[in-house]
């Protein structure tokens, strides 16, 4: 019998049209939240915001970034149930990681004594800081760790959903400046049902490399 899991990953596809009278529960929505909450990190850095866009005045905002490009996309956002940036910081700081070592003793992971040395695993970050003196490169890569997690979750949910790498950062950092004061947005995440009749995605087989193609065991 195959794992749940793995019939969940292969029913999970890209949605090419939503069917904007479906919306995703609050309580999903709080499921999906909280896993990208709980999402892994480097150094458990979490250096990143999750802006969740489901007001119409929101989804106005998100639809207007697509002036300049990449308006194959600018369908997803009013027809979606909800989509959602995920940011990264520009400028990782010691005072970031700080709070990150604070939470950690609040939540009895570490003594306050051992706070110092917890901050050690910063000499990780100051290893990725670019000529300008910025994380980004850094920062970016944790939140495809959290949007492969992200992904997972919506297949066991049974939530569709399209990754939107084809947004414009410059613009959705304008209309949403004070959500990203600080933070880059470089990859979106629209989530909701497709639409029976016109999503041609949805009945195409699966099609993926073969098993020893990608797997190597030694």
């Amino acid at each position: 019998m195959k794992h749940q899991i793995i019939k969940d990953l292969e029913n999970r596809y890209t949605a090419k049209k939503y069917d904007s009278s479906k919306k995703v529960s609050q309580e999903d929505l709080a499921v999906l939240l909280e896993a990208l909450r709980l999402s892994a990190s480097s150094i458990n850095s979490q250096p990143w915001k999750f802006v969740v866009i489901e007001s119409d005045e929101a989804k106005q905002r998100m639809h207007d970034s697509f002036a300049n490009m990449h308006q194959f996309n600018q369908p997803h956002v009013k027809a979606s149930s909800h989509v959602i940036l995920f940011t990264h910081k520009v400028k990782y700081t010691r005072e970031d990681y700080e709070v990150v070592v604070d939470k950690g003793i609040a939540d009895k992971r570490m003594p306050e004594d051992k706070k110092e040395a917890a901050f050690g695993a910063y000499g990780f970050v100051e290893l990725n800081k670019d000529e300008k003196g910025e994380h980004k490169a850094w920062t970016k890569s944790q939140t495809y760790l959290a949007l492969g997690n992200a992904l997972h979750t919506l297949a066991r949910l049974n939530i569709d959903s399209t990754t939107m790498e084809g947004i414009d950062p410059q613009l959705v950092g304008e209309l949403f400046s004070e959500q990203l004061d600080g933070y880059e947005c470089h990859v979106a995440l629209a989530i909701g049902y497709h639409h029976a009749s016109e999503d041609y995605n949805a009945g195409l087989p699966k099609s993926r490399r073969a098993f020893d193609d990608v797997i190597t065991v030694l």
